[in-house]
């Protein structure tokens, strides 16, 4: 087990409700975005239903909410972020990928709301009591398609790549998810991931989520002592050019922000901001900006250049 990927996701098991953190281990993230995914399905112009989500969320998922900085209630990024995750799993489908493992998978519900074909194999990889507590949630659902639950610590190198060696001998064209996880982790950590990812041709997407370093201090200072346990990390000051030098290739960027904008979820300073040229994604300097990006391993030609990145 590397110490570097080790540690970072020791931390994101343990982030205050009343005398304990508002995140104290990761169950507890899982529950709070779940609680925002719940929110956006009651509104009349849904980006997405899941009908899931407030039973994952539960009380606790709902009181963090409530409890969570004034500026973080209403969840916009992760709404916005869920949104371009789904449309992206749709167009990877649509091209051939005929697996989808969810590192991290938290309470994610996409293999049962949305609509996939019964061919498509999903894994998800997350601690044994999230895992445990998932499915006996989930019990009376039936997903779409093939799924299938792997209790794991992601931190221990031998059984993450063992999980990935069985995957990439078994599929051709797999959708690596690690959405709302690379936050937490450090560069090093990050390396030792994609290294992990990077061995196998067949993982060939890889869908990664990740804000400036500008945007990042505001988040730390932000949140205060919600994310004392699991605190944010990453932030990549040359942007996708750090995943470009570990040997990926950008096929999709979507701005957060602007995709906000579009999707009339984002407040309105964000708006405004917007009227500003988005800056260049492979030098983000002081720029407020955060993305949803979809890598492509080298190896397999990816037709994407510095041209044709869409912020």
């Amino acid at each position: 087990m590397e110490p570097p990927l080790e540690e970072a996701f020791s931390q994101m098991r343990t982030g205050r409700r009343g005398g304990l953190p508002l995140v104290s281990n990761v169950s507890d993230t899982a529950r709070w975005v779940a609680s925002y995914r719940a929110a956006e399905s009651e509104r009349p112009d849904a980006l997405f239903h899941d009908p899931y989500a407030g039973q994952l969320a539960g009380n606790d998922g709902l009181a963090m909410t409530a409890l969570a900085p004034r500026h973080l209630r209403s969840g916009w990024p992760l709404v916005v972020r869920t949104k371009l995750i789904d449309d992206i799993v749709a167009t990877a489908v649509s091209q051939g990928c005929d697996c989808i493992v969810n590192l991290g998978a938290g309470f994610d519900t996409r293999p049962y709301r949305l609509r996939l074909p019964p061919s498509l194999s999903w894994v998800e990889a997350d601690m044994p009591a999230i895992i445990d507590e998932k499915e006996a949630l989930l019990r009376d659902a039936t997903p779409s398609c093939s799924l299938e639950r792997v209790r794991l610590d992601l931190a221990n190198q031998a059984a993450r790549e063992a999980l990935l060696k069985d995957v990439s001998t078994s599929n051709n064209d797999v959708l690596v998810i690690s959405e709302g996880v690379l936050v937490y982790l450090d560069d090093h950590a990050i390396t030792a991931l994609s290294d992990g990812l990077i061995a196998h041709s067949s993982l060939r997407w890889w869908l990664v989520d990740f804000f400036s370093p500008r945007v990042l201090a505001l988040m730390q200072k932000g949140t205060g002592q919600a994310f004392e346990r699991a605190p944010l990390k990453f932030a990549p000051p040359n942007g996708v050019a750090f995943f470009e030098k570990l040997g990926w290739s950008v096929t999709q960027l979507h701005s957060v922000m602007r995709e906000a904008t579009r999707l009339r979820r984002a407040p309105l300073l964000v708006r405004l901001a917007q009227l500003r040229p988005e800056p260049d994604p492979r030098q983000l300097g002081t720029a407020h900006w955060g993305a949803v990006v979809l890598l492509e391993h080298a190896a397999r030609g990816a037709a994407a250049t510095r041209g044709m990145l869409t912020p």
